[in-house]
């Protein structure tokens, strides 16, 4: 590693440092990876990208020294829910909705049959066959 990544490594590390311990110089002291960043001075691509692990470990740590869920991860478990949310009301609304075509295809097969018999008319009473008496 040259000195200027090493450099940024332990300026990241200071910054971690002081986040956690609640003496913020640089940012708004959130538990964040954009505040971790600007405390630290490097860029937060430049975080995201060449020092992930520092990242990964600046959530370990804020997960087990302050016993808070980190932002990002707090959003992600919010969406997650709402998703879920979502998805059991559409599969709900689905369920209904498969219900009403069934509904909707008995009623048209009824119609049908009663626009055919009306079409038809009342049966002819030629076409009546009489039952032949038994003569025994």
């Amino acid at each position: 590693m040259n000195h200027q990544h090493q450099d940024e490594r332990s300026r990241i590390r200071e910054a971690m440092d002081r986040l956690l311990t609640g003496q913020a110089t640089a940012s708004n002291g959130s538990l964040t990876v954009v505040a971790l960043a600007a405390e630290a001075g490097v860029h937060r691509m430049a975080l995201q990208k060449r020092h992930a692990d520092l990242k990964n470990e600046f959530y370990e740590r804020v997960r087990t020294e302050t016993r808070q869920v980190p932002e990002s991860e707090r959003r992600l478990r919010e969406t997650v829910t709402k998703l879920k949310e979502t998805v059991a009301n559409q599969r709900a609304e689905i369920k209904e909705l498969r219900q009403l075509v069934t509904r909707l295809t008995l009623a048209s097969a009824v119609l049908t049959r009663d626009d055919y018999q009306q079409a038809q008319g009342p049966p002819a009473a030629d076409n009546v066959v009489p039952f032949r008496r038994s003569t025994s």
